[in-house]
């Protein structure tokens, strides 16, 4: 990775740390929008609020930490359908479901989609600002590993066809010699191979080269559209 990178890696991840986190308001009641929004900005956040998803996903994600506190009921979609479409396109993003008529089964379904309140009208201050403070947390570590990963991703784009092969071999616990046999190399150009991988992907010791190797792997597994492709599968 060039110097450049580098550095805008290190700011990215001061940004996601210093950046001011923005709480999201959907509901489609003007009074509730304004109490909430008077509310959370007392708590010193900044707030945007929305009358209906549709209006809420046309506003561009920003990559700061964010929390949604978001009604069930709304006029278009609902709060579970709405819920499905921030997992997928703003996933750093938590959600704090907001209702005037609870049930069971859409408290259940909003829990196990990963909401991390749900909360009953009229809502005590105390516990909202509580939800918000925690879900901020969540999504500000959200960002950070999201981040390092994107580092990792860059760092390892760098590598030739040839250090990506050793480095799959290398970690997968071959010796030099048993690489150079099966890439049909010298164990010194192994050797000089192994080096540029462990320069390249920053790696502080071979430890900590098996721990990218691994982070790699499970990135490909939970998010192919991020997927770092090799000839050689780490």
């Amino acid at each position: 990775m060039s110097a450049a990178q580098v550095m805008s890696h290190e700011l990215e991840s001061l940004y996601v740390s210093n950046s001011a986190p923005i709480v999201f308001v959907v509901d489609e009641d003007s009074a509730v929008r304004e109490s909430l929004k008077s509310l959370i900005s007392c708590g010193g956040w900044q707030t945007e609020t929305f009358a209906s998803a549709h209006e809420f996903l046309l506003r561009p994600w920003p990559a700061v930490p964010s929390c949604l506190v978001l009604n069930v009921s709304l006029p278009d979609l609902n709060g579970l359908d709405l819920q499905k479409r921030v997992a997928v396109d703003r996933p750093n993003m938590s959600i704090i479901f907001i209702t005037g008529q609870p049930d069971v089964y859409t408290t259940v379904r909003a829990m196990k989609a990963g909401a991390i309140e749900f909360l009953i009208k009229p809502l005590g201050n105390d516990i909202l600002m509580g939800a918000i403070q925690e879900g901020i947390k969540r999504s500000r570590i959200e960002l950070s590993r999201e981040a390092k990963v994107q580092a990792l991703r860059d760092s390892y784009a760098q590598l030739s066809h040839r250090e990506r092969q050793v480095m799959a071999l290398v970690v997968s616990g071959l010796s030099n010699k048993q690489v150079g046999t099966e890439l049909g190399i010298s164990e010194i150009t192994v050797k000089a191979h192994r080096g540029q991988v462990m320069q390249k992907m920053k790696a502080n010791s071979f430890a900590d080269l098996v721990r990218m190797a691994a982070r790699l792997r499970l990135e490909r597994t939970v998010g192919s559209q991020h997927s770092v492709r090799a000839s050689v599968q780490i």
